[in-house]
């Protein structure tokens, strides 16, 4: 089932997501749900806060990008209270976009390799340091579990930039070809 994505100035983007039980109810259903939405969105990434629920729940699929970067063929996962330990590498600056904040790309700095736990969709444990696309893929999701957006790492120079289309989206007016929940 596809669900809205909720965009910038929804509060549960700006709160702190709560790890989940093994018998958090549906969990395998959500999971589908999330794929199907971010995939029917064209996105790489989706956190649980940005379709509505404040729980440690992110689904990634970079099988889109297999063409360019081979060792992401049929990836597609679930991070079940994910939480990132510690970071390390090189500060790399990327373009980003997000669901949650439709029309707006902004070049983010952020480490190249991190350490992170979290639990598989088996409930499997996982720790392990990660590097490359991934790594930044799973940053800026598991920032949303934590209330943070990608803005949120620019310069108040680039944010002043992006103010007008910042304030369009809290007066309801998101533009894009998904399903969407505004604050109006």
């Amino acid at each position: 089932m596809i669900l809205p994505i909720y965009v910038y100035g929804q509060p549960v983007l700006r709160q702190e997501a709560e790890d989940i039980t093994p018998d958090y109810p549906n969990l395998k259903e959500l999971i589908q749900n999330m794929f199907e939405t971010m995939d029917r969105a064209d996105g790489v990434g989706l956190a649980a806060p940005q379709v509505g629920l404040p729980i440690r729940v992110v689904v990634v699929n970079l099988d889109v990008l297999a063409e360019d970067f081979p060792e992401y063929k049929d990836f597609r996962r679930a991070y079940i209270n994910p939480h990132i330990l510690e970071t390390g590498g090189e500060l790399v600056s990327m373009d980003e976009g997000c669901l949650s904040l439709p029309g707006i790309h902004e070049s983010v700095k952020r480490p190249d390799k991190i350490h992170v736990t979290y639990l598989d969709e088996d409930m499997n444990p996982h720790d392990e340091w990660v590097e490359g696309y991934l790594a930044r893929v799973m940053q800026h999701e598991f920032d949303h579990l934590e209330g943070t957006m990608f803005i949120d790492h620019l310069s108040a120079l680039r944010k002043q930039m992006i103010k007008g289309k910042l304030n369009a989206m809290l007066k309801g007016k998101a533009r894009c070809s998904y399903k969407v929940k505004t604050v109006k």
